[in-house]
């Protein structure tokens, strides 16, 4: 009997394309330290011949539009040094944000609206190597009060036969041990100027990503950008914060978290025009009220809904 594939020898390496859907060739020096991998090895439809046969039987299928999608959590650690961008950035880059890098100061990721990078992901299981090309992506940033922040992404990337390659060695230099979501490591969430005590966030890109197979043209594209917001905060008295009013007037106030501390592991997380909307319900936790809000990033001047610094 040959030796079984054991589900736990997984390695998983990205990078970012120069030709959109030309495998760019990750090795261990793009390796991604990640959680609860998921992978569709291999989605598409199954196009029925239909045929008229003088017998009973199955006529057959045709495999087409093939794809793969992989899902993944990374956590929310910047790389330790201010300027550095951290080994997951390339995700980010992949899920229609621009990273701009301040040399020994910060690095910072934005949405895009144009222009949009693709990446070729590689997860290897044992020897057997699952390849996705030109894949996009969407991201979810996730901070909860006693757990570790991160980012969730979900990619699609055009389909290649998977095969049985050589493992590289990973290097996971760039991802650092992470921080738990507490007061002292999160010093900062505010709407408005005014502080809350935070049960969680999640900050959903909005990323319609979409397979398009065309005569001539297969790719995968991101078609919409709609950002979403959810908060559970402990309720305030209405004379010190009123997001009801704010919601009745479509009202856009800045948001801001901060996760670290140290410089060089510090994420700041801002969003200066977020329009509350209705809050649907009252929540009871520990015999304590809490508000579940609702937010959408809004567009300013354009592609600046948000924007995550590490510093």
């Amino acid at each position: 009997m040959p030796e079984p594939i054991y589900w736990r020898e997984k390695i998983l390496v990205a990078k970012i394309e120069t030709t959109y859907g030309v495998d760019a060739a990750p090795s261990g020096a793009e390796a991604i330290l990640a959680k609860d991998i998921r992978l569709m090895p291999m989605e598409g439809n199954d196009i029925e011949r239909d045929l008229e046969l003088p017998w009973d039987g199955n006529p057959g299928t045709i495999p087409a539009d093939l794809h793969s999608k992989i899902s993944f959590d990374v956590e929310l650690e910047p790389s330790g040094t201010a300027g550095t961008a951290p080994g997951w950035g390339v995700l980010l880059r992949m899920a229609s944000c621009a990273q701009t890098i301040a040399a020994g100061t910060s690095v910072t990721y934005n949405k895009i609206s144009s222009g949009r990078e693709s990446g070729t992901i590689h997860l290897l299981i044992g020897d057997t190597l699952y390849a996705l090309r030109g894949s996009r992506g969407n991201c979810k940033i996730d901070v909860s009060a006693s757990g570790i922040p991160y980012l969730k992404f979900e990619f699609t990337g055009l389909w290649t036969k998977p095969a049985e390659s050589t493992r590289p060695t990973p290097v996971l230099t760039g991802f650092k041990d992470p921080s738990v979501a507490t007061s002292t490591n999160t010093p900062a969430f505010t709407i408005d100027g005014t502080s809350f005590v935070l049960r969680s966030l999640s900050l959903d890109f909005g990323n319609k990503v979409e397979p398009r197979f065309l005569i001539g043209d297969e790719s995968v594209i991101i078609t919409e950008m709609r950002e979403t917001i959810e908060a559970k905060v402990v309720a305030q008295p209405i004379s010190t914060f009123d997001p009801f009013a704010l919601a009745r007037d479509a009202t856009q106030k800045p948001l801001v978290l901060t996760h670290g501390t140290t410089a060089g592991r510090i994420a700041s997380l801002s969003v200066p025009t977020a329009q509350m909307q209705r809050v649907q319900g009252l929540e009871n936790a520990q015999n304590i009220k809490e508000w579940p809000l609702r937010l959408l990033p809004r567009p300013a001047a354009g592609n600046d809904q948000f924007t995550l610094t590490l510093t």
